[in-house]
């Protein structure tokens, strides 16, 4: 299977903001995950990749794919949802799929039929077919965005924040979705969702003001902070003096009450309990540490 090697990419927009700074990343298939927050250059990156917009500097590889200078050859096998995308609110999905599957060069009328029908089945829209899109729910029209993005059973697949809005009943839906498809597929997945990571992902990264900052496996991850983190309930209004005398990386609320977590290469002892490390404490260390 194919694998998509980013080689040194760099993307300085005319503002000055330096969106990607040297990102060298190999995926392999499965699920991906991209963690960061607003403004890292997650973005920035997919687009790249999905040949959206120009690289200052880099080389991205897919299998034999020279994705720069091959961008229709990327295209012909690439699968994406961005975060936001329009909808035909007064077609059916049997529909517009059977339009973008001709815009994708699938010429024949009934392998179209066949590939839809499969389709809908799959993101378990069939029984809606023919309902207009206008009326669908968040997840379901999620759902069809996957849909139309597996239109040409792509080698590559980009999700952008794709469970944003959605209740969990359907963001588990969803992800069972990406799950199936990432035994054949590489999938790139962007999510605020830290946890998410750790149960679909066997390979993530995350990025900061351009820059990757730790990637690997997540349990290999976690493990970089193991016997190094630290739990302690404490009132409000001690939240500022543990953030000037510990280095608090973490703090959240449990039935109103602050539950914060430290780093400390020694027990801090003072009621602190040594805890295993969250993907959620190594994402926040990095972020505050970059």
């Amino acid at each position: 299977m194919d694998k998509l090697i980013i080689s040194n990419l760099s993307k300085t927009y005319s503002n000055g903001v330096k969106a990607l700074q040297d990102v060298s990343l190999e995926i392999p298939r499965g699920m991906f995950g991209l963690l960061g927050p607003n403004g890292a250059g997650k973005s920035t990156l997919m687009r790249t990749i999905a040949t959206l917009q120009d690289a200052d500097s880099g080389h991205i590889q897919l299998g034999a794919i020279n994705v720069f200078k091959q961008r229709n050859e990327l295209r012909k096998v690439l699968g994406y949802l961005p975060q936001q995308f329009g909808l035909y609110p007064k077609l059916s999905p049997e529909m517009l799929l059977n339009h973008l599957a001709v815009l994708k060069g699938i010429a024949n009328k009934r392998r179209r039929k066949d590939i839809i029908n499969a389709l809908l089945h799959k993101v378990n829209l069939y029984e809606v077919r023919k309902q207009k899109l206008g009326g669908f729910s968040g997840g379901m029209k999620q759902r069809f965005g996957i849909a139309q993005a597996l239109l040409n059973n792509p080698k590559l697949l980009i999700v952008d924040e794709p469970t944003a809005g959605l209740d969990p009943v359907e963001r588990n839906r969803f992800y069972n979705l990406l799950s199936e498809v990432s035994e054949h597929t590489i999938i790139i997945l962007s999510t605020h969702i830290v946890d998410d990571i750790k149960e679909l992902c066997s390979n993530m990264a995350i990025i900061n003001k351009g820059q990757l900052v730790i990637h690997g496996n997540p349990v290999h991850i976690m493990d970089q902070l193991e016997g190094q983190l630290y739990e302690k309930a404490i009132h409000k209004k001690e939240l500022e003096y543990y953030r000037k005398e510990y280095h608090v990386i973490n703090d959240r609320l449990f039935l109103g009450k602050p539950i914060i977590h430290v780093i400390s290469d020694s027990h801090p002892g003072n009621g602190f309990q040594s805890i295993n490390a969250s993907l959620e404490d190594v994402y926040m260390f990095q972020i505050l540490n970059a």
